[in-house]
């Protein structure tokens, strides 16, 4: 049974790894004047009972903090270590001025040894306090952090691993091509799923349209926010063509869940 979570979701960015408007392109949606076709790279910020996380440090993270007033921040989760993901991790300094300990960064083994590798200078002892105090943390199952149950459970982008989390009736399952079986089950009963869709032609890492509504059909959530968006997806016009309960995630989409 999973717990009911009474969880405050934001959307910090939906976008795909690039980011919409996409550098050079003037196509229509990179060109729109409608903030609901600018996107930033994929992350969440998830607050319960005054705790703040983080899901995801991509390359727009600072941005991010600083629209969506994050200023405090307790624990990081890491989907998986693409540069998209990733590579804003060098701004969680700020949250760890003050502390009382390095801020807990959780993570699968692959993930924790690309960090360790991307962000060597984090690591070493003789570093000054500038850098960030960052503590590693494995993720082997499911885990409690700041009074929430969260269930990791592994889908495949490409051949890649991700994690996907589910807290309570929540889920947030992006980057991926196939969700195995295992996961299925698990995404069964949801209220919210927020599930990767990244444009209508087929892709070899990215569900595209077509596909994540064939797993939305399977699992049957009360409601789904597709997100890592390409330019390709128009927001109102792509939402008039979904079917009833789904529709496109954007930047500053602010969900409370059960």
């Amino acid at each position: 049974a999973h717990r009911r979570s009474g969880m405050k979701v934001t959307f910090l960015g939906t976008g795909t790894s690039i980011g919409v408007p996409r550098i050079g392109c003037h196509c229509p949606v990179c060109t729109s004047d409608d903030p609901k076709n600018d996107r930033l790279r994929c992350a969440l910020h998830l607050e319960h009972r005054g705790h703040s996380i983080l899901v995801d440090t991509g390359p727009d993270l600072r941005t991010q903090a600083l629209r969506y007033r994050i200023d405090r921040v307790d624990c990081v989760l890491f989907t998986h270590g693409h540069a998209d993901h990733l590579h804003g991790l060098d701004d969680v300094r700020t949250y760890c001025f003050g502390r009382n300990a390095p801020l807990p960064c959780y993570a699968a083994p692959v993930t924790i040894e690309r960090i360790e590798r991307v962000f060597d200078y984090a690591f070493d002892r003789s570093a000054p306090s500038t850098v960030p105090q960052i503590a590693l943390v494995h993720i082997d199952g499911p885990f409690n952090v700041c009074d929430l149950e969260i269930e990791p459970l592994t889908v495949y982008h490409g051949r890649a691993p991700v994690l996907a989390f589910r807290i309570g009736r929540f889920a947030y399952v992006t980057d991926t091509n196939r969700i195995p079986p295992e996961a299925m089950n698990r995404l069964q009963g949801l209220d919210v799923l927020v599930l990767d869709a990244l444009r209508h032609q087929e892709h070899p890492t990215h569900f595209n349209v077509a596909q994540a509504l064939a797993i939305v059909d399977q699992l049957k959530p009360n409601q789904t926010y597709l997100t890592h968006i390409a330019h390709d997806l128009e927001h109102h016009q792509t939402n008039a063509e979904l079917p009833a309960r789904v529709e496109l995630a954007y930047d500053g989409l602010v969900l409370e869940c059960a």
